[in-house]
């Protein structure tokens, strides 16, 4: 259990305390609800980028993309997305203090704090490149610092208690690489499923095209647009997911906190045919996405892949 992060199962037992329902009402009730409060908090952070009708529509396509199922099933996804769309509306306001707390508390829900203290330093390390020409002044600097900081210490907080509650101190990686079976090995995962997709000499171009569209795509104009936080937040999410994840079927919703490219999607065109067939093309999605990992598929050895 140590793999799960507390915050959500630790919301849910408080209020089932205080109402005394259970968890099959509670789960999804609680969920459901955090994912209506991010797509209200995804709408006010889009429009610090973009007009109010642009903004909605980035909304929408966040809303239907082919995993948004999961915000409405008893899964952390939703209450991470809240947190994290809060945590990154304060920082593009540079309310780095204010964000503080926000940031703290998300890292108890999902493991994201990694991801945010890389952006945290590209961030501090171009606003010091550029100090000469951007002003930069001192109270700017260590309020970023202590940001920083924090996330820092959130993303070692639910290690660190595994760590104090077990005594072991890898408790925390050890469970969450079960999973694949093995211990944690930064980077080897991918080349290891792009080689057994694609063999040993197409896996490793499979993975160098991927790498080079991802690349293209974070540094297009349309993502540009979104804003210099929003686009490194990007960047190292998917940084953190290179070195960490091990690309099987959860990579689809582990892809949600790359939210921000929902709006970059609503900047490719004013057109609402466009519009309208990018919705139509993500409900499709769901459909494959829900036939083909929420359904009960069991494997030879025993279990099924999870969702």
């Amino acid at each position: 259990e140590w793999a799960f992060y507390a915050l959500f199962p630790g919301l849910v037992r408080a209020l089932a305390a205080v109402t005394g329902l259970g968890w099959e009402v509670l789960g999804p009730v609680v969920a459901t609800a955090a994912g209506f409060g991010a797509a209200l908090m995804v709408y006010r952070l889009f429009t610090l980028r973009a007009a109010p009708g642009t903004a909605l529509w980035g909304v929408a396509f966040v809303a239907v993309n082919p995993v948004s199922p999961v915000l409405q099933v008893p899964y952390a996804e939703s209450l991470n997305l809240l947190l994290l769309a809060a945590a990154l509306y304060l920082l593009v306001q540079r309310r780095y203090l204010t964000a503080v707390p926000v940031v703290l508390v998300m890292c108890l829900s999902r493991p994201v704090g990694v991801a945010f203290a890389l952006m945290m330093l590209v961030l501090f390390i171009r606003r010091w490149i550029r100090r000469r020409t951007e002003p930069f002044a001192w109270a700017e600097t260590w309020r970023m610092i202590v940001l920083g900081l924090a996330s820092g210490v959130g993303a070692l907080a639910w290690p660190a208690a595994a760590w104090a509650v077990t005594g072991d101190l890898r408790a925390y990686t050890d469970t969450e690489t079960a999973w694949r079976g093995e211990h944690l090995l930064l980077f080897k995962p991918w080349f290891d499923e792009a080689e057994r997709l694609f063999g040993p000499v197409l896996g490793p171009a499979a993975l160098a095209v991927l790498v080079l569209l991802t690349v293209l795509w974070l540094t297009s104009g349309s993502v540009r647009r979104l804003g210099v936080e929003l686009q490194v937040w990007c960047a190292a999410y998917l940084m953190y997911l290179f070195a960490f994840l091990n690309p099987l079927t959860s990579t689809f919703r582990l892809l949600l906190p790359l939210f921000p490219l929902g709006l970059a999607l609503a900047f490719l065109s004013t057109s609402r045919a466009y519009r309208w067939a990018v919705v139509a093309g993500f409900l499709m999605l769901q459909i494959v996405w829900v036939a083909w990992l929420w359904r009960w598929t069991p494997l030879p050895g025993g279990g099924d892949y999870p969702p």
